[in-house]
């Protein structure tokens, strides 16, 4: 298949969908396949070749169940139902609301109650905190998600109410954990003011990044069933109380292939600082075979909305930042070489170095931030009374065969 960065000639493309042009026309028509002029010329066109292979398996999937059933849990057919996260390919809400204009107008608070009751007027403050404090730990010199998990199993098996799991319940309980892990980023014995207040002052954040810092932990809140929330809502179908759901999410999110890929943007970023040119050190680094993280999301065409979203608020309020931009140009020459646009991992990273956060606060944001999603998840999980249990076609040698 020639291809110049997924845009690929219209023989390619019928080709790979077996259909004639005229079906092909008709699929850009109906906003199935997206199209763009060749530079220069007036009526030959290229074709996204994601919209191509996306549609492909889409009809294959319809002709071979089998196919459908395996490929369901890898960017596939929804396979569960639910009421918190909305993607429409452009923007992302949570239960209605967009989750942009939330993160400039509400409350972590707020949010954290419309995700878990569908309303605004959640009073998680009355929740009473974890005794103790979170300095001066055994795993202290640990990374942010090994302190979490151990802070969480302890304070399971303190607190009495850990396996109420009616909603209510499930959401004081929520509260509680989503107070504990600041304080375990924090190091602190208690989280003074709100969250992001907390996160602001234990890193010497201006009152300025206060909302930025508030704004990305909703960006982050949730993104409908990707891997960690699976998880969470697997481990909550089997009855595990909250404090489980969010110590499985926690160990799902710092994968490789999930957020964990946010220390590589924060190396790569970085790495960048050495670089005289960035578009042809980012040459280098795809010639080296080495990936360019934190652009691209398949799930939004058009770019990664949380990602513009922040960035966006960094220009308002940082508009003079050096490291805002070094982080724009080195965002500007990856989308030169990818075509693809930032994600919130980028974008994250970019707040990190423009705030002087600590190292590896940008996983530590997006894991306080996402266990609202997951406590949403667990509750709409609870409520079902189902195990997940999906089953495995077996491939295997058949049993008696010589």
């Amino acid at each position: 298949m020639s291809s110049d960065h997924g845009w690929i000639s219209a023989a390619d493309a019928s080709r790979v969908l077996r259909v004639s042009r005229a079906t092909l026309y008709a699929y850009v028509t109906r906003g199935y396949v997206r199209s763009q002029a060749l530079p220069g010329s007036s009526r030959e066109r290229r074709y996204s070749g994601d919209d191509v292979e996306r549609l492909r398996r889409r009809t294959e999937e319809r002709r071979d169940p089998d196919k459908a059933a395996a490929r369901a849990l890898q960017w596939g057919l929804p396979i569960l139902e639910s009421s918190i996260t909305l993607i429409d390919g452009h923007r992302l809400y949570y239960r209605g609301y967009d989750a942009v204009v939330l993160a400039r107008s509400r409350s972590l608070e707020d949010v954290a109650s419309l995700i878990w009751s569908g309303r605004f007027d959640g009073a998680f403050s009355a929740a009473p905190p974890h005794r103790g404090s979170a300095a001066g730990q055994p795993d202290d010199d640990f990374p942010f998600v090994a302190r979490a998990q151990s802070m969480l199993a302890a304070a399971s098996a303190r607190d009495p109410l850990a396996f109420d799991l009616r909603a209510t319940g499930v959401a004081l309980t929520g509260w509680r954990i989503l107070n504990l892990l600041t304080r375990t980023a924090t190091r602190s014995g208690a989280v003074v003011g709100t969250i992001d207040q907390t996160l602001a002052a234990a890193w010497s954040v201006s009152a300025r990044g206060v909302d930025l810092l508030r704004s990305a932990l909703i960006l982050c809140a949730d993104h409908e069933l990707n891997v960690s929330a699976f998880t969470a809502r697997c481990v909550a179908s089997a009855g595990s109380n909250p404090y489980a759901v969010v110590m499985a999410g926690l160990a799902a999110l710092e994968g490789t292939r999930h957020d964990g890929v946010s220390a590589r943007v924060e190396s790569m970023l970085e790495s960048m600082r050495r670089a005289r040119h960035l578009p042809a050190a980012f040459g280098e680094r795809l010639r080296r075979g080495e990936t360019i993280d934190g652009f691209g999301h398949p799930l939004y065409r058009n770019g990664d909305p949380r990602a513009a979203a922040l960035l966006d608020l960094l220009r308002d309020r940082y508009a003079k930042s050096a490291e805002l931009a070094f982080a724009l140009d080195v965002a500007g020459a990856a989308v030169s070489v990818t075509r693809e646009r930032p994600t919130i991992d980028f974008a994250l990273a970019a707040l990190a170095r423009v705030l002087r956060l600590p190292s590896g606060s940008p996983l530590t944001l997006f894991a306080i931030g996402r266990t609202i999603g997951w406590i949403g998840h667990a509750i709409e999980q609870y409520a079902t009374g189902q195990l997940i249990r999906p089953r495995a076609k077996y491939v295997g040698a058949v049993p008696g065969a010589p």
